[in-house]
């Protein structure tokens, strides 16, 4: 509904028939050049106001509406408002569009690792991760694991171990290059009960692009603490 009224107005208002013939026809030359007349500032503000399925339905909507909703500085303010504004100097290789698809992307397949852990699924955490020698899993616990097959061992003695865990995460912040990605963020346990006393874990995840699909090479996780406190042995989990 929203691509379809952004397109209304930025293409001369309603729909209305046109009323007084030969009026109606001036109507709607008028509204068909009205996108053209706007400055690229007022557009890309206009379309700041849709979020992501609705911008891709407004590029099918008609020709107008197709350039304005590829353009590269309404998709970099829709990327500020969904994930970061750091990256404001970044200059995407493929435009914003690509970039912010692809950050997208990387931010789901992160949710996708906590996902396993509150599930408890030791194969899916063995599809999440590369199959390679250099993989590496430094755990909150302060546990390292280095190799695919150590890496998972981990994770089947954590996943065993401990019961099923759901992280609320904050603070998430990626970062995406050629063929690799990371994302940083800050994960709490049960925060809606015990948030006062509950010190975030500070993990940072990376993935690399093989074939086609992102994999997990690199794990960490470490508990934050204010200045002066001492850690209490972790959980493994993290």
């Amino acid at each position: 509904m929203a691509a379809v009224t952004a397109a209304r107005m930025m293409n001369g208002g309603g729909g209305g028939g046109g009323d007084g013939g030969g009026g109606g026809g001036q109507v709607a030359g008028v509204g068909a050049s009205m996108m053209e007349q706007l400055v690229p500032e007022i557009t890309t503000h206009a379309l700041s106001y849709l979020d992501y399925p609705s911008l891709c339905r407004l590029s099918m909507t008609n020709s107008s509406m197709r350039r304005a909703a590829n353009d590269d500085n309404a998709w970099k303010a829709l990327y500020h408002k969904d994930f970061t504004t750091e990256q404001d100097s970044v200059i995407p290789a493929n435009g914003w569009k690509a970039y912010y698809a692809t950050t997208r992307a990387i931010v789901n397949i992160n949710q996708h690792f906590f996902d396993i852990i509150r599930e408890r699924s030791l194969p899916d955490m063995g599809r999440l991760w590369l199959n390679a020698d250099y993989v590496k899993c430094f755990h909150a616990s302060g546990e390292y694991f280095s190799g695919y097959s150590g890496v998972l061992r981990s994770w089947q003695l954590a996943l065993n171990w401990e019961p099923g865990v759901n992280f609320q995460v904050r603070d998430v912040r990626s970062r995406v290059l050629p063929g690799v990605a990371w994302v940083t963020m800050k994960a709490y346990v049960g925060m809606e009960h015990n948030h006062n006393n509950n010190h975030p874990m500070s993990m940072t995840n990376v993935f690399e692009l093989h074939n086609g699909q992102w994999f997990m090479v690199h794990h960490h996780s470490s508990v934050m603490l204010a200045d002066g406190e001492v850690a209490d042995q972790p959980a493994m989990l993290g």
